[in-house]
């Protein structure tokens, strides 16, 4: 993969601007940024991610149905697939993924696997916590994390769905 393969916009979020990459095949990328910095090459995955995203900072979108090309190794990917399972709303902590991953003492391999996950949001790294319930580790900063759990905390119990 080139980065002629790669298409990339940018996104103004109420937490500040996120770059949106996307391969052929799925969404790859979604972190926060400073500034924008490279020109925008649009395609339909990141059009529909934008409105997705557009939709869930409103609090009208609990899940994203993206088409997702995330790469990474075996057990990263295990990670992810559990942070997706999350539901909206909730959170569970590094050693409830590692528990339910078999391997109880694998809290740091969690916890790295979190940290390199590429789409943020979207497969919700922020849902996950200490397990003493504190706010721990988040790349875009433990602001948005709290945010982000904010938010989709009032929709909840709003019950809009």
């Amino acid at each position: 993969m080139t980065m002629k393969d790669i298409s990339k916009i940018y996104y103004d979020s109420p937490i500040g601007i996120l770059e949106l990459s996307a391969t052929k095949k799925g969404l790859c990328g979604l972190y926060f940024v400073d500034e924008k910095k490279s020109a925008e090459k649009s395609s339909r995955i990141l059009r529909r991610t934008a409105r997705q995203l557009d939709k869930y900072f409103k609090g009208k979108r609990e899940r994203f149905k993206i088409s997702l090309d995330i790469q990474g190794t075996a057990f990263q990917q295990k990670v992810w697939k559990e942070l997706l399972k999350i539901p909206y709303g909730s959170t569970k902590s590094y050693l409830d993924i590692a528990k339910h991953l078999g391997d109880p003492k694998a809290i740091r391999a969690v916890g790295s696997a979190n940290g390199k996950n590429k789409i943020s949001i979207i497969i919700p790294c922020h849902r996950v916590i200490g397990d003493d319930g504190s706010m721990v580790g988040y790349g875009g900063g433990i602001w948005r994390k709290k945010w982000l759990l904010e938010h989709e905390a009032k929709y909840i119990q709003g019950s809009l769905f």
